[in-house]
């Protein structure tokens, strides 16, 4: 049963509401409404309708409350984890040598293929559990370590049932083209035609998917087999997004501007004929400090380019067993910020305003009137300590929908 109507008082809200020109969207001495799940008025306490002012009243003091996070790329659902390939990577192999050693994302399907849909689950929720203890409220959870059709779907279902047993929110994205399996070794065309297109076909009839994704790069799948691949998404009525140009530029960003994807990730490679696109698309770039960090890449994304093109800029843990396992989103924050030179206001917008933009989720995000009370509660005095701080946790409480 929903909670009566309430009102939350607090020292200052950042609201990350573009509507408030004030850095952050800061509203200092605020007060917010919460009833049926939604927020029903957020302002300056002094300035409360007289409608409101009978409901009970819970104090929150010095704390400071943001909208909930949103982890806007992880692949949390897996099987296995690749901590030998980070030995390896400490010896000097690099992300391709591992994969052309039958290591990487193939290494991960062999584990995922063998394990149960409730055994990916059991392993899923140790990360969810601690993304839910930092305040993340909505979660994209990717296929893409089955490679064939059983077990492309039995990820999507395992990433449906987080949501059932946990209060958070979930979005699926179809990643078939990840990788091409070994037993498809030199057969990239024909994997798409007979294995992830109907792979795709099958999971959108099933009601679990959300979103398409594809992984473009020499290793994986050029722009002409992604674009099949998107194809067949637009048929189907599914946005697109894209792992693009992370080890080189094949144009895999301009390739996802052009079907108006929601999102182009990791963008490490990204020019500025790519920038350019995806802010005439208004396709987001999803910023994922996590893996440049594990690789030990050195090409940074753009972030100058982005930010003078007015591209919205997501950040995301990228959690996976193998080039980013990384659960921490405020992790990820300060490292956009250390490593990427993001601002910490960016950082955060990165985390709820942008990442709902990233995924297509427009009730989540900001805290404004009508949408959902998804609140992240902080012991903390300016929204610029979330991303400062390094292993350190201020949640005090997380609102979801309303609940405490």
């Amino acid at each position: 049963m929903a909670e009566q109507p309430y009102i939350l008082t607090c020292r200052n809200v950042a609201t990350m509401d573009r509507a408030n020109p004030a850095p952050y969207g800061e509203l200092v001495e605020a007060s917010m409404v919460i009833e049926n799940g939604l927020i029903g008025w957020v302002g300056k306490s002094a300035d409360m309708p007289p409608d409101y002012r009978h409901l009970k009243s819970r104090d929150l003091g010095n704390r400071l409350v943001t909208p909930a996070l949103i982890d806007c790329h992880t692949h949390v659902v897996s099987g296995g984890n690749r901590a030998q390939e980070f030995e390896m990577r400490l010896q000097g192999a690099s992300y391709e040598d591992i994969a052309k050693a039958g290591g990487g994302i193939v290494s991960t399907v062999k584990a995922t293929r063998a394990a149960s849909e409730d055994e990916m689950l059991d392993d899923a929720l140790g990360r969810v559990d601690a993304m839910i203890a930092e305040g993340v409220s909505l979660i994209e959870v990717k296929s893409g370590y089955g490679l064939d059709q059983e077990t492309e779907l039995k990820m999507l279902r395992a990433a449906r049932r987080i949501a059932e047993i946990r209060p958070v929110r979930v979005k699926t994205s179809f990643l078939g083209a990840h990788a091409v399996p070994p037993e498809y070794s030199g057969k990239a065309d024909a994997y798409i035609d007979t294995v992830c297109i109907p792979a795709l076909r099958a999971a959108q009839a099933e009601g679990l998917v959300d979103a398409v994704d594809g992984f473009c790069e020499k290793i994986a799948f050029l722009p002409d087999q992604i674009a099949r691949v998107f194809d067949v998404a637009v048929e189907l009525g599914l946005p697109v997004k894209l792992h693009a140009e992370q080890l080189s530029n094949l144009g895999g960003a301009k390739l996802a501007a052009s079907y108006g994807a929601l999102s182009a990730d990791h963008i490490e490679y990204l020019d500025e004929a790519g920038v350019r696109a995806l802010a005439a698309s208004k396709t987001a770039a999803v910023i994922l400090p996590g893996a440049y960090y594990t690789l030990r890449e050195t090409r940074m994304p753009p972030i100058a380019l982005l930010r003078n093109h007015g591209v919205p800029m997501a950040v995301a843990t990228d959690c996976n067993p193998g080039s980013s396992p990384l659960s921490s989103l405020l992790l990820a924050m300060n490292m956009a910020c250390t490593l990427f030179r993001l601002t910490p206001e960016e950082a955060l917008a990165g985390t709820t305003r942008n990442a709902a933009l990233a995924l297509g989720v427009s009730d989540s995000g900001v805290i404004a009137a009508g949408k959902r009370a998804d609140l992240a509660i902080w012991n903390a005095q300016h929204p610029a300590e979330l991303s400062y701080r390094i292993g350190f946790n201020p949640l005090e409480k997380r609102i979801f929908g309303g609940e405490t």
